[in-house]
């Protein structure tokens, strides 16, 4: 079968509203790379139009975390030359919050270290949330960690409308990732947080060691999950970490991921997050093939791109910030 055709039924299959299979997205990793991300860009139109969800995350618990994610320069098992803080008080993730709406960024996202906040720390939080939702225009985004349905539920009632539980990888390879909790345990939070009413944001980070099988299982999981916001991260090996000495993935790798994520999760937010400010172009080759979100500012320990320089990136590309909620 000729490359162009390969893409070409993979992409009308996926116009016409169905599903392809997990066969057909491993013959897209063989296909030519710059028909694949026009085919997905195209999809992304189809589906997405120009609307480009654009978030901001605040580092709200910083460091001294118990899991032994090997990527993670939070993680108390390893030596990172990073901050630690326990949880910020209501005042300075307010100011936060209203210095992003003021930018234009319409969702806010709480992020916090460890494996879970505790019962306590959720009734703080959640008196934070409370006065930014009565002082800011701006949709709250979660991301505590393990969470059970009755702290998930409270989280809703005090503003929240999206939780953020990263997968990170395929439930194949993720006992490579961490062994101090499981994938089981991420699946089964999602699970409570779509049970209580809220949006979900999940997905990985590419560069671990893994396949392009191991990524392709990943959305496949979230496909049959209901996940709408995906975060597509790249590894930055995190100096004292085991994953310090990892080469960054190239450019064409991760247009090839985003696209065949497009085909996958065709109505879905694929988000740029974590190791664009990294990338040559700052994602832009990624924003057109496939990719229509990201996490903009810096991350949790690491520079990113200010909301600024992506507003402008946007206006130039044709996209309009909007709030993507499937």
């Amino acid at each position: 079968m000729a490359k162009n055709q390969m893409i070409e039924e993979c992409q009308q299959k996926v116009l016409a509203g169905g599903e392809i299979s997990k066969e057909e997205a491993l013959l897209l990793v063989q296909q030519d790379l710059e028909e694949l991300c026009a085919a997905a860009n195209e999809i992304r139109q189809a589906f997405c139009d120009n609307a480009f969800d654009i978030c901001t995350i605040i580092n709200g618990k910083s460091g001294r975390c118990s899991e032994n994610c090997k990527y993670c320069a939070q993680s108390a098992c390893y030596t990172t030359d990073i901050e630690s803080y326990p949880l910020l008080s209501t005042e300075e993730i307010l100011a936060e919050a209203k210095k992003n709406a003021e930018q234009g960024v319409l969702r806010y996202s709480i992020v916090t270290s460890g494996r879970s906040l505790n019962d306590e720390e959720i009734d703080q939080v959640c008196e934070s949330i409370r006065e930014i939702r009565r002082q800011v225009d701006i949709e709250i985004c979660a991301s505590f960690g393990l969470l059970q349905k009755e702290q998930l539920r409270k989280l809703k009632e005090a503003g929240v409308t999206r939780i953020h539980n990263n997968l990170e990888a395929s439930a194949h390879f993720f006992p490579q990732v961490c062994t101090s909790h499981t994938h089981e345990e991420k699946v089964a939070t999602i699970h409570a947080a779509h049970q209580v009413g809220l949006n979900v944001c999940s997905g990985g980070i590419m560069g671990l060691g893994e396949t392009m099988e191991d990524r392709i299982n990943m959305a496949m999981e979230l496909r049959s999950l209901g996940v709408k916001s995906v975060p597509v991260n790249m590894l930055n090996p995190i100096p004292g970490t085991p994953y310090e000495h990892r080469e960054h993935l190239s450019m064409e790798e991760m247009r090839r991921i985003v696209a065949i994520y497009r085909f996958l999760l065709p109505d879905a937010s694929i988000r740029l997050a974590g190791g664009r400010g990294i990338m040559q172009d700052k994602g832009v080759s990624c924003f057109q093939s496939g990719a229509n979100a990201a996490i903009s500012g810096d991350m949790l320990t690491t520079s990113g791109i200010t909301v600024e320089k992506d507003m402008q990136i946007l206006e130039e590309l044709g996209y309009e910030p909007k709030l993507w909620t499937k």
